[in-house]
């Protein structure tokens, strides 16, 4: 059964469907890998267009799996380091037109108005990463990497062509400028994953290495703004987003000459293969028939034979023999065990699965984390300016945020894995809102290593909250309905985030800049949702291990569950 869904990220995964992965994407998921949303086609028809990994050179296909992270780097999520350009867009006066006070200060400080939009500009980009993982999945499954990677190329060009412009006073387009550059990172994002065929055996390591350079992402406009500090006529917002035009053309030219034409053969059809390979009736053909010289035959019959068994010795090069892809089976077996809740609802139809509080409690509770954590991205600095009453202090905190959140991200994504692999579902959980409530208490007390604190632990809770709960999807749920269920996670709670528009009006209306009220409603919220999700499992796990068939009647119940 595939890690992947869950982001265990450990070397040696084996049968990991990264075909499957296009349909849906959380933020950053970045690191949260997806399922389609629409059936496949048929194997067979995959089988004739995919590319065998066996037959493309090893050299090149290293060279193609560098070019993806180099694409994800930087590209897929460089709008999730808004912190870091949030200054640089002050500093350029971004909005500032719509400050009405006149004895606004000059330095460092941002009216209730040019605060609001600012946010609002990231809030498009961040919800648009979440929505738009649906569409872009279903266009892969139907397209391929290749036409996902043009349009991601043609939306990060509009993006930044656009951002250029607007800082250089042509146009107000910033808005639909990171909505773009959003769209773009998707597209580029979601097929990323499917160059882990590339490398059967090594599939778990590629896919770590994917999500980390997603989360590396975020650090561009951090690298960007330190070269502003330095010198911001050289370095201006509107020439480094016209350099930054080199990225997708860059990626354009390296998608139509050294990425494959076709996706890589998955998990599935490897096997096809093998099995075809292994059987020594395909020796034998009708056409033998035709051909009067037996011993003619025989020569012809011992080439294809010796071809299939050329073709098997270079699959179980790329996939493991027989015996690692049965350890790899076993150890996985042993996985699923341990999360206790394996299967829970695995085989039935997305709409019933979707009015259980399986579902509802896990929707709840993504759509608190992913508010509250866009809501800190966006207003990090101005938090801790109120809360310190110190503008250096708080620009030290985003500082140290700005390389935190990547650094953080890269470092903790394989003790996610670990983490997944051997704590039951009810533990992660747990883990989960201990740490949400914790972060939520610290951000709420206004000192300076408070502020430092729950910067460390958002970082860490981040890419741990969206893996656990892709992981949770795929355990309770089950492949056949991930792309939907999880996808109308994601989707949801992507459209609820507007209402971070509402918090931030909050902030700078009723509560006069203070964000404590905010973080404390949301933490509270957080834990209330948090106890209840764990109590259910946990009671619910429970019940349905008792009353779960046991021996072969177990085997017959569980096994076509992932073959509908």
């Amino acid at each position: 059964m595939s890690l992947v869904q869950r982001v265990s990220l450990l070397e040696g995964v084996d049968n990991v469907d990264i075909q499957d992965t296009g349909s849906v994407l959380s933020e950053p998921v970045r690191r949260n890998i997806s399922y389609d949303v629409l059936p496949p086609p048929s194997v067979a028809l995959e089988h004739k267009e995919a590319t065998p990994a066996y037959k493309v050179s090893t050299s090149k296909r290293v060279a193609q799996v560098f070019v993806t992270l180099l694409a994800c780097w930087f590209a897929s999520g460089i709008v999730f380091g808004f912190a870091a350009l949030k200054p640089v867009m002050i500093n350029e006066g971004v909005y500032r037109n719509l400050c009405m006070d006149e004895s606004l200060s000059e330095e460092g400080e941002v009216c209730r108005e040019q605060d609001l939009r600012l946010n609002l500009f990231f809030m498009v980009g961040s919800i648009t990463a979440n929505i738009s993982a649906l569409p872009v999945g279903t266009i892969l499954d139907r397209y391929g990497s290749r036409v996902c990677g043009a349009i991601g190329c043609a939306a990060l060009a509009a993006g930044a062509l656009l951002m250029s412009l607007s800082f250089s006073g042509r146009v107000d387009g910033y808005i639909i400028a990171n909505f773009f550059l959003a769209l773009g990172g998707t597209f580029m994002f979601v097929p990323s994953f499917r160059i882990a065929n590339a490398f059967p055996k090594h599939t778990g390591t590629i896919v770590a290495l994917v999500t980390g350079a997603f989360d590396a992402s975020a650090a561009v406009y951090l690298f960007y703004r330190l070269a502003y500090e330095q010198d911001p006529g050289t370095f201006s917002p509107a020439r480094f987003f016209l350099v930054y035009l080199a990225v997708p053309g860059l990626l354009l030219v390296a998608l139509f000459t050294i990425m494959p034409a076709h996706d890589y053969q998955t998990t599935q059809q490897l096997e096809i293969n093998i099995e075809e390979a292994e059987d020594c009736t395909h020796d034998v053909h009708d056409s033998d028939d035709d051909i009067d010289n037996n011993s003619e035959v025989w020569e012809i019959r011992i080439e294809r034979a010796k071809n299939r068994r050329e073709k098997l010795r270079k699959i179980d090069q790329v996939f493991g023999d027989r015996s690692e892809r049965e350890q790899r089976k076993e150890l996985e077996e042993e996985r699923q065990e341990t999360s206790r809740v394996w299967g829970v609802l695995h085989g039935l139809p997305a709409y019933q699965q979707v009015k259980t509080p399986w579902f509802i409690l896990i929707l709840l509770m993504t759509v608190l984390q992913m508010l509250r954590m866009n809501y800190f991205i966006a207003t990090v600095r101005s938090q801790y300016v109120f809360m310190l009453h110190s503008e250096a202090q708080a620009q030290s905190i985003n500082t140290f945020f700005d390389i935190a959140l990547p650094v953080g991200g890269v470092a903790f994504t394989p003790v996610i894995g670990l983490l997944l692999d051997y704590l039951s579902v009810p533990a992660t959980l747990a883990a989960i809102v201990v740490l949400t409530t914790a972060t939520g208490m610290l951000n709420s007390i206004p000192t300076a290593w408070t502020g430092y604190l729950t910067v460390v632990l958002f970082v860490l809770l981040r890419p741990y909250y969206y893996s656990a709960m892709s992981d949770y999807a795929t355990k309770v749920f089950g492949f056949a309905t991930f792309g939907r269920v999880y996808g109308t996670i994601i989707c949801f709670s992507g459209l609820v985030n507007f209402s971070q528009y509402g918090l931030d009006y909050l902030t700078h209306g009723p509560f006069r800049g203070n964000p404590i009220p905010i973080n404390i409603f949301l933490a509270a919220a957080g834990l209330v949702v948090g106890i209840a999700l764990v109590t259910f499992v946990l009671l619910a796990e429970r019940r349905w291990r008792e009353e779960k068939p046991t021996g072969d009647d177990q085997q017959q119940t569980l096994m076509p569950v992932d073959e509908v």
